[in-house]
């Protein structure tokens, strides 16, 4: 495995961002490796079938254009629902970061003010006490970087008197609820070696009681607890040998081989031959 140095630095590119060492070298970060390590054979439905719904939804805009304007519509017609999913999450996390920092926040677009509504409500309720928020992680060991959104005490809802308990925590906006890749995720940056916010020297990552993840919806924001112990990081190294395997298989296949120079007939074929 590649060796990695201190200190992590997050960069950012655009709407995207990465992750490199002390040296200026890249380190993988932990939600492309989920993306490339893992298969997503739902995928496969859902782009048939959100290209089916494009088709339908656009169906005399398509009629109007030559078969090769008409391919290309239908081509990205998919992303355009992805598109609009990663702003509105990116729009929601970057609410929810000022909210729990205890910031107020104002003219809240319309069609995100039901999501604000019941992260506020969920704080209200939870009592969350943010201790780390929006930080960067980084595993030395390992090789991964990441990026988590908070680490938080809240009020146990099994024993409200009690002592509040530490969780890792992901906001999450999918409509379709919380995948199982979310518990590799979050045992990733449980376990990873060190983590860096606000520009500051990084420190020993702080260790949780709990994980989960933050199900935000325009109508509701969900606690849903994950397991991601060390098993779980150990599946997720599977993964990410899987993506390093994935990168590097092209390199495993070589060059074609030429025949040695030979007379000898080795097969011999009768094109004239008529079977019965």
């Amino acid at each position: 495995m590649t060796k990695y140095v201190p200190p992590v630095t997050r960069r950012n590119y655009g709407r995207s961002h990465g992750y490199v060492d002390g040296n200026g070298q890249k380190m993988p970060g932990v939600t492309t490796i989920l993306g490339d390590g893992l298969p997503k054979k739902a995928l496969i439905n859902w782009a048939a079938n959100a290209t089916a719904e494009f088709a339908v939804d656009n169906w005399d805009e398509l009629a109007g254009l030559s078969l090769t304007e008409r391919l290309k519509k239908l081509q990205g017609g998919r992303y355009g629902v992805t598109d609009k999913a990663k702003k509105r999450g990116t729009e929601v996390h970057a609410y929810g970061e000022r909210l729990v920092k205890g910031e107020a926040v104002a003219n809240v677009p319309a069609e995100l003010r039901g999501h604000v509504e019941a992260y506020v409500r969920f704080l209200d309720a939870f009592q969350v006490e943010p201790v780390a928020v929006e930080f960067t992680v980084a595993s030395y060991r390992f090789g991964y970087a990441g990026t988590a959104d908070l680490i938080a005490d809240l009020v146990d809802p099994q024993d409200p008197d009690g002592e509040p308990v530490r969780w890792l925590l992901d906001l999450k906006t999918n409509e379709k609820g919380i995948y199982g890749e979310t518990a590799l995720q979050l045992a990733a940056y449980r376990y990873a070696d060190v983590y860096v916010e606000d520009g500051q020297p990084e420190k020993p990552m702080i260790a949780v009681e709990r994980t989960g993840a933050i199900h935000i919806t325009s109508s509701s924001a969900e606690l849903i607890p994950t397991v991601s112990e060390e098993q779980q990081l150990k599946d997720f190294r599977y993964a990410q040998q899987i993506k390093r395997w994935d990168s590097e298989s092209r390199e495993l296949i070589l060059p074609a081989l030429d025949p040695p120079e030979s007379t000898r007939l080795v097969a011999k074929v009768d094109w004239n031959e008529v079977s019965a």
